[in-house]
Order: C-alpha cells, then sequence, then structure tokens
C-alpha cells in the first residue's frame, strides 16, 4: 500500500497548501503516509484481549494524516468552517482533557474523505484508504503534543507521579500561551482603526 499511500499523501500536502494560500497566520501545512511500522504495532492493539481492529486497513482512520497549524485559536475555528465547506466529512472531533481542571492533548480532528483532485489517475484498487484524517492546531497545541508524544504518549515504561505532573504541567502552560496569545491578538486587532 505504500506505492499508493506515500503518493497520495504528498499530492494531498500540495492540494491543501494550495486551498489554503492567502490564509493568513498558517505556520505549516504537512501531510503523510503512515509509517508501516507505526502501522504494524497500531493494527497489533488489543482491547480486552481481542484485536482492536478487525480490518486496520479500513478502521486506522490515520493511513494518510495531514496537520495545519496556526497562531491563535479563532483560527483554528476559521480553517475549521473552511474544512466543513469544502470536504465530505465523515467525523469531526474537539479533542480536550475531559474533565476542566486536568490539561493535556487538545486539537482539532476531522476525518475527511480523499479529495478526487489527489486520487491515483489509474483509480483506487479495493482496500485503498477512501479517507485521510486532519488535524488542525495552534503553534501551542501542536509543541505540545510533538514534545510529549514520544515522552508521555508511548514512552515505553510507566512514567512516575512526578513525571505525569511534569507533563500536565507542560500542557497546562500550552493551554495558557493559546489564551494570552489569543487575547492579545483580539485586542490589538480591534484597536486597529
Amino acid at each position: 500500500r505504500a506505492r499508493y499511500l506515500v503518493p497520495v499523501a504528498e499530492d494531498l500536502e500540495v492540494f491543501l497548501k494550495e486551498q489554503f494560500k492567502g490564509t493568513l497566520r498558517i505556520d505549516q501545512i504537512t501531510a503523510r503516509a503512515k509509517a508501516v511500522d507505526r502501522f504494524l504495532k497500531k493494527a497489533e492493539k488489543e482491547v480486552d484481549g481481542k484485536p482492536k481492529y478487525d480490518e486496520p486497513m479500513a478502521q486506522i482512520q490515520d493511513l494518510i494524516g495531514a496537520r495545519i497549524v496556526t497562531f491563535y485559536l479563532s483560527d483554528v475555528e476559521e480553517i475549521s468552517k473552511t474544512i466543513c465547506a469544502y470536504y465530505r466529512g465523515i467525523e469531526e472531533q474537539e479533542l480536550r482533557p475531559d474533565s476542566e481542571d486536568k490539561f493535556g492533548y487538545e486539537g482539532k480532528h476531522f476525518v475527511l474523505f480523499l479529495p478526487s483532485d489527489v486520487l491515483p489517475e489509474d483509480g483506487m484498487k479495493p482496500g485503498d484508504p477512501k479517507f485521510f484524517e486532519l488535524q488542525v492546531k495552534t503553534l501551542f497545541q501542536h509543541a505540545w503534543s510533538e514534545g510529549s508524544h514520544d515522552l508521555a504518549y508511548k514512552p515505553g515504561k510507566k512514567l512516575t507521579s512526578d513525571q505525569r505532573r511534569r507533563v500536565a504541567f507542560a500542557a497546562s502552560q500550552a493551554w495558557g500561551g493559546d489564551r494570552i496569545f489569543e487575547d492579545l491578538q483580539s485586542e490589538l486587532s480591534s484597536s486597529v482603526g
């Protein structure tokens, strides 16, 4: 499937960059095909002693993943409106901790049908994914999730209580940074003119 996924991911990145060209305050737009080793590890996951995925190629939503990183929280909402207007969606989620007194991963996730412009000219084969996952995040959300991914989410060993608290503290700092920059951006843009 790599012969299908890699070129589609590359074309998707170009397509997204073209679509959002001229949009203010986008830091980066990337797309990638899931690495084979990461796919296999995810496909082998079990829940209660049973495979989590009966059909991993059809059920794992991020075989092709894309990310748009922007400056401010309000930018996430504006970009999300564009996505909802121009893409056929399967799923939309606002990911955040499950309690107001917790800090952790935050971001807007979409599962969308692949645009026809990025599909191979010779057509799709049975079993080829028809969708991709798109994450829209602020710089602070992105920085925290990238830094904590291997340290806290997939550390290979159980974190101590102190280590978990430090990860949560870093998440709270990212959360606060987002709010401060959003407020400043709003104040400064409303005082102009």
